[in-house]
């Protein structure tokens, strides 16, 4: 998944950024709201961190302006600030959920989780399909009897494209959503981690189906 995370104090950006790197999500980073505006303007992002007190104005403006501009991606508001009638604030702009500084990144993830399974119509992190259950949490595919532990680029490749049934994602697509843009990666990279999310699905009712000059999609049987 592709996170923008917007937040001015520059060691707890590092330290968010690096926790969520670590489960395989790409996360750009803005220190104000000005950068955060020229990071949407350039790619679509699966969730958005943000942060209130920002060096050149207040998060909840640009939250009420980006649900205005009919923009629907996901946002948890990061705040120091305790009160119910500031997280009632933000919720009512918009928001998906809120989180009071200091916190802890296990609860952050637990957040982001909860907040992408919501927007994705799941009550729970597992998924299940036929004779395979995929656990993103855990980072598991079973399929039968065989369970997998899977590398956090092909649970992330996995999440995207069960997250897109049925519809085609080009390579430039899914290098866009898998990586950052400090990362020099090319598409025939996709090619290698599709070929081995093939082999780890084989034998259930998912396969990766290539769409010649197109793409990839996802087929259940």
């Amino acid at each position: 998944m592709r996170f923008l995370l917007i937040e001015d104090n520059a060691k707890l950006a590092s330290a968010v950024t690096e926790r969520l790197t670590l489960d395989g999500h790409v996360v750009d980073h803005g220190p104000d709201i000005a950068s955060g505006k020229d990071f949407i303007a350039t790619t679509e992002y699966d969730l958005i961190l943000l942060d209130i007190m920002l060096p050149d104005g207040d998060g909840r403006d640009f939250l009420e302006e980006q649900r205005r501009l009919q923009d629907e991606t996901p946002v948890i508001v990061l705040t120091a600030r305790s009160e119910v009638s500031d997280r009632v604030t933000v919720l009512d702009l918009g928001a998906d959920d809120y989180l009071t500084k200091p916190f802890d990144f296990s609860e952050l993830e637990a957040r982001c989780r909860a907040v992408l399974r919501r927007r994705g119509g799941s009550g729970t992190n597992q998924r299940h399909i036929g004779n395979l259950t995929f656990d993103p949490q855990a980072g598991t595919l079973k399929v039968g009897d065989r369970t997998t532990t899977l590398r956090a680029k092909e649970l992330r490749l996995l999440e995207l494209f069960l997250g897109a049934q049925d519809q085609i994602l080009s390579k430039a697509k899914l290098v866009d959503r898998l990586f950052s843009y400090e990362e020099e990666v090319s598409e025939n990279a996709i090619e290698v981690y599709v070929g081995r999310l093939r082999k780890h699905l084989d034998g259930s009712p998912v396969s990766i189906v290539t769409v010649r000059g197109l793409g990839y999609r996802l087929q259940v049987e």
